[in-house]
């Protein structure tokens, strides 16, 4: 009989491409993954994995095994879904993806929550990005994803996936003290500054293929302007450093960033650029006690976290 922990392994590789990522979404080591693949492969008496170049490849054999591996992981997901919902309590494991800024400003809230309240329930965190999300939860990979989208770029969603509405996060622009958009928001008695305000400023902002990088562009293109993209890092922090180095402005949501150090200043734009979070679970497992838990406690923290 063909072990469901290491089809769930191949799985994980088959949907992440790579062990060590594999063994990232699971939290286990790459060398356990590893471990799982190679007796699965001894059960099977089947080659699973090919070297190809620096990575790795799944074989014919491999992708089909793994499509199997999802249809039997559903099938005890439905299992345990009706076992947690028989004892009306959250319990089990439940994998909840967020992409960075949530899963620094808004689950540290949450988690703790779900442990000091449901002490049988193994809440795991997954940070990934919002337009890999949607797919990890189709797939079976992650229980609940934390996504976000923002006005002019609609977060898609496949047919069925169920969603809750968590709040909206605020965006303000980040100048460095001193800055000529900022000394004209006072000389206009701090009149919110507007999108056409905004030609002619070298920008700090997250890489290219990133939600936000792609929103950026899409609203200051609208405005009839391109952007001078100076300075691409994914990390918030990084981007308000080179902020407070005088090196650019940024757009920058309120979730996860934190105080901002001294010379940076945050002003208001009018309209207000939004993003509003989501979550979103497969339909399966809405019934899940665990499930319903966590969006609650998703909207019933929000407000303490934004500002």
């Amino acid at each position: 009989m063909l072990d469901l922990g290491r089809l769930r392994a191949l799985h994980a590789v088959s949907v992440h491409g790579s062990v060590s990522a594999a063994a990232t979404a699971l939290g286990y080591t790459p060398s356990a993954v590893s471990q799982q693949i190679a007796k699965l492969e001894r059960e099977t008496r089947t080659t699973l994995l090919e070297r190809q170049g620096r990575g790795i490849a799944l074989t014919d054999a491999a992708r089909h095994l793994a499509a199997t591996a999802q249809q039997l992981l559903a099938i005890v997901e439905k299992a345990e879904t009706t076992l947690e919902e028989r004892r009306g309590q959250p319990m089990g494991r439940l994998v909840i993806g967020a992409f960075a800024s949530a899963a620094r400003g808004l689950m540290p809230a949450v988690l703790a929550a779900l442990k000091a309240e449901h002490p049988a329930l193994d809440a795991r965190l997954l940070e990934v990005d919002p337009h890999l999300s949607v797919d990890l939860v189709t797939q079976g990979v992650i229980d609940l994803a934390v996504a976000h989208d923002w006005d002019i770029a609609p977060l898609p969603a496949p047919e069925g996936q169920e969603r809750a509405v968590i709040g909206d996060d605020l965006c303000d622009l980040l100048v460095p003290a001193g800055h000529p958009l900022a000394e004209r928001a006072e000389r206009a008695a701090r009149r919110p500054l507007r999108r056409e305000d905004l030609p002619g400023q070298r920008w700090i902002c997250q890489p290219p293929g990133s939600v936000c990088h792609d929103w950026l562009v899409r609203t200051l293109r609208a405005s009839g302007h391109e952007p001078d993209l100076a300075y691409q890092a994914a990390e918030n922090h990084t981007q308000i450093a080179l902020v407070a180095a005088g090196l650019g402005v940024a757009l920058m949501p309120r979730l996860g960033r934190g105080p901002l150090p001294g010379g940076v200043l945050a002003l208001p734009l009018e309209p207000v650029p939004v993003r509003r979070l989501y979550a979103l679970w497969r339909p399966g497992a809405a019934r899940r006690p665990a499930i319903t838990e966590t969006v609650r406690l998703l909207g019933g923290l929000w407000p303490q976290r934004t500002g």
